[in-house]
């Protein structure tokens, strides 16, 4: 870990995303919440993050430890599969998503990966890309 309690391989794909001030930020499977604080850090208060995890002991953690960035309203955390995600009602689409160690999104489970990057499109900017850290530390889908 490093003094900002995020480990060497989440700065990397931190590093790795074209993050600006204003970037709206989909994390999938986020818990325990470490690089969605950094994400929001880095996006500033006019950027967005929104975690998406389908246990709901991991989106629990995420709420206790990013509960100032809540608080804020520069960080949001939903339990849902993300083969299921949807933007809710009135809700502005994310410019981009990234997913940490996410069989879904990996290769582990390639029945569910179309499932899940059609709801992550529905969920982007028209274009918006979708990173996957596989350890190189990121690849682009290109579907």
């Amino acid at each position: 870990m490093t003094g900002s309690g995020l480990s060497q391989r989440l700065r990397r794909v931190i590093d790795a995303l074209p993050l600006d001030s204003g970037t709206r930020v989909l994390e999938v499977g986020g818990a325990p919440g470490a690089a969605a604080r950094e994400v929001a850090r880095r996006v500033g208060p006019s950027g967005h993050v929104l975690v998406v995890d389908r246990s709901a002991k991991g989106v629990a953690l995420v709420e206790r430890t990013a509960a100032e960035e809540i608080a804020d309203g520069r960080l949001g955390v939903r339990c849902v599969r993300v083969e299921e995600a949807q933007l809710a009602a009135g809700e502005a689409p994310f410019d981009l998503a990234f997913a940490c160690r996410v069989g879904v999104l990996d290769g582990r489970h390639p029945a569910e990966r179309r499932l899940a990057v059609t709801a992550l499109r529905s969920m982007l900017v028209p274009g918006g890309p979708i990173y996957v850290d596989t350890g190189d530390p990121l690849v682009r889908l290109d579907d």
